[in-house]
């Protein structure tokens, strides 16, 4: 009781020292704390919900306060089309912040028709082309569809440019081998085609996929196929969750592999749970520096973490981060909206054209530069890939194994592709 108690205070002292803000902005915001991708649906949510709550707390949008309905659905896609239903009904909503891949590809039509922009944490290459079919392989037109950050497709490229540089510079005689990991499911699915594509051109042997499923489990079959194959560089397609279990049965198994994440495949808290058997995982991060890292916005994400933490003692990974910067880019987007003609969902699409290689205001040096025209949906062609090192027990904090050293991100290689239009789109 003493605890509900303090919370109301802090409750009614974060409203007292919050301006009053004329009219709502309504937006929806689809979020996964319980499912399948819940690991890192759970941090990324939270960015999202704190940035809202920091926003309305620092003025709104031009004075405007931004109403999120907020929908944990699981990482079922019924109840995110049940979500969506709602959200365009009586009060509908001008924007979305959303999650998975497959509830945000069922959804592009609809909020096509709707016109309401869809701002997803998936990174489906099949989001990046709003006008359709701008090359033979892109599968739709997706003109309200935003993210932040490389393609998945993109990403994965840039890992497999990653492991021919490394394969050639360790000297390795033949064809290097690599092989697709994941479950049979559209977001693990959704960069294979242009990964193996790319690695064929590379002059790899593209080995047959390894299924695993998006839940933790008993992986080992999957590892000892994996050591039999003979491959030099699996790519884990699923989120950290189910990857921990492969890579802990591959580490017992004694497989041989440099493993490549999906951006949703690692992060610290996964690297804890998976101790010495996450060291070495090569995966994406999308913001410049790490939780903690030397930038000017950093102060600003430390005032965001506060919302939900006002001790600011926690230790936010690397999707909280991505979370803030997608909210963000929004808010920028709607206040420029509110300054030509209205905070509608066509204006906030046209707000994310109106700048070129930009990061919003007070988050320089965290957010990457990025840039969507009406053409091009895709925000970026530079990966940055950081590599997970476990140098000691992990049975402390997060925050402690950080400051101690026992966990780390420790950036490889930047990889800039080039952004070619028959690569757009898949």
């Amino acid at each position: 009781m003493k605890k509900i108690a303090l919370s109301l205070v802090s409750a009614l002292a974060l409203a007292a020292a919050t301006p009053a803000l004329a009219q709502s902005i309504n937006i929806g915001h689809l979020a996964d704390y319980s499912g399948g991708t819940s690991d890192v649906g759970q941090p990324y949510g939270q960015g999202i919900q704190d940035a809202i709550a920091w926003i309305n707390a620092n003025g709104g949008v031009n004075g405007k306060k931004i109403d999120s309905d907020f929908n944990e659905y699981g990482y079922q896609v019924p109840r995110a089309l049940a979500a969506f239903k709602k959200w365009v009904g009586t009060n509908k909503v001008v924007a979305i912040q959303g999650w998975g891949t497959a509830d945000t590809e069922a959804l592009v039509g609809m909020v096509t028709k709707e016109e309401i922009p869809y701002f997803s944490a998936s990174y489906s290459a099949s989001l990046t082309d709003p006008k359709g079919k701008v090359n033979e392989k892109s599968e739709r037109a997706a003109p309200f569809n935003f993210f932040y950050g490389p393609s998945y497709s993109d990403s994965a490229r840039a890992m497999v440019q990653w492991a021919a540089d490394d394969w050639k510079a360790k000297g390795k005689p033949g064809k290097p081998k690599w092989v697709h990991m994941g479950a049979n499911h559209p977001y693990p699915n959704s960069p294979k085609a242009a990964a193996e594509a790319y690695a064929k051109e590379l002059g790899f042997e593209v080995l047959d996929p390894i299924t695993f499923a998006l839940t933790p489990g008993d992986y080992t079959p999957q590892c000892l196929t994996l050591k039999q194959s003979g491959a030099n560089y699996a790519y884990l397609g699923n989120t950290a969750g189910s990857n921990i279990s492969v890579l802990k049965a591959c580490k017992t198994a004694g497989v041989d592999v440099q493993f490549l994440g999906n951006v949703w495949g690692m992060d610290e808290n996964a690297m804890k749970a998976a101790g010495e058997a996450a060291n070495g995982v090569v995966f994406p991060v999308r913001t410049a520096i790490t939780w903690g890292g030397n930038a000017p916005g950093m102060a600003t994400l430390k005032d965001v973490s506060k919302m939900s933490d006002p001790s600011g003692t926690a230790y936010r990974p690397v999707h909280y981060l991505a979370a803030v910067c997608t909210a963000l880019y929004m808010k920028e987007a709607m206040e420029w909206a509110d300054k030509n003609g209205g905070v509608t969902g066509v204006k906030i699409r046209d707000g994310m054209y109106q700048k070129k290689d930009w990061v919003p205001k007070g988050t320089e040096g965290v957010c990457n530069p990025s840039s969507w025209t009406a053409a091009d949906h895709r925000p970026t062609t530079r990966v940055d890939l950081y590599r997970s090192v476990v140098s000691g027990p992990t049975d402390a904090s997060v925050a402690d194994l950080v400051k101690s050293g026992a966990i780390k991100l420790e950036k490889v290689a930047t990889i800039d592709l080039p952004r070619k239009t028959e690569l757009q789109g898949w």
